[in-house]
């Protein structure tokens, strides 16, 4: 077994100890509303957007009501979240769009969803994972700072991350992994006030000389 295989099976071990059946924490009612929670947890903490979709959509669950409500409704509903002002007006126009264009039903085709107002690579990639059997590993700050600390990854940017994760990870597993190592990243190894010898994962690595290589 080499070196990364090694890392690899103490890592997954772990986290399939941890988090055997990872829960989905983001709220949503259907698929439109899940792309719309996915926006809006961009720069935002999920427990806030979850605060808040929970209001916004007894407002709205469908690309329809939304057209038919003004941007300044959902501006004055989502303003606790960070960028409000930006994910307001991507909400609204990617609804004229998903109406006008896909008779209200959300494309699975990445490059269509990329194509949505306020919908970049990791929104899409989120989305997919969550509706579609597509091979997709989203990375978000969480998984990024997990690559980086188990020298999975140079750490350079998210884009580097996920083809490094792709590369690592079996397709099968990448799924799953997403919500256990967010999962992780929150409760053992967050970004600020990291405490080492608290984070799992970490130790076992130092333990076995497998985290400096």
């Amino acid at each position: 077994m080499n070196f990364i295989s090694k890392k690899i099976k103490i890592i997954e071990k772990i986290l399939n100890f941890l988090y055997p059946n990872p829960i989905r924490t983001l709220y949503y009612i259907n698929e439109y509303t899940l792309l719309i929670s996915i926006i809006l947890t961009a720069r935002s903490q999920e427990k806030k957007v979850n605060e808040i979709t929970k209001f916004l959509f007894q407002k709205i669950n469908s690309p329809m009501d939304t057209i038919c409500i003004s941007i300044e409704n959902i501006k004055n509903i989502i303003k606790n979240i960070g960028l409000h002002h930006t994910k307001s007006k991507n909400i609204y126009d990617l609804s004229v769009i998903l109406v006008k264009k896909y008779n209200g039903i959300i494309p699975k085709n990445i490059s269509e969803l990329k194509s949505l107002p306020g919908v970049g690579h990791k929104t899409a990639s989120v989305f997919l994972s969550h509706v579609s059997d597509e091979f997709v590993f989203p990375v978000d700050t969480h998984i990024h700072r997990m690559m980086f600390r188990w020298r999975l990854s140079n750490g350079k940017n998210v884009k580097q991350t996920e083809k490094d994760a792709k590369c690592i990870f079996k397709k099968e597993n990448w799924k799953k992994l997403h919500f256990q190592m967010i999962s992780y990243a929150r409760e053992y190894s967050p970004s600020q006030k990291w405490d080492t010898k608290k984070d799992i994962i970490y130790q076992e690595l130092l333990r076995n000389n497998l985290i400096f290589n």
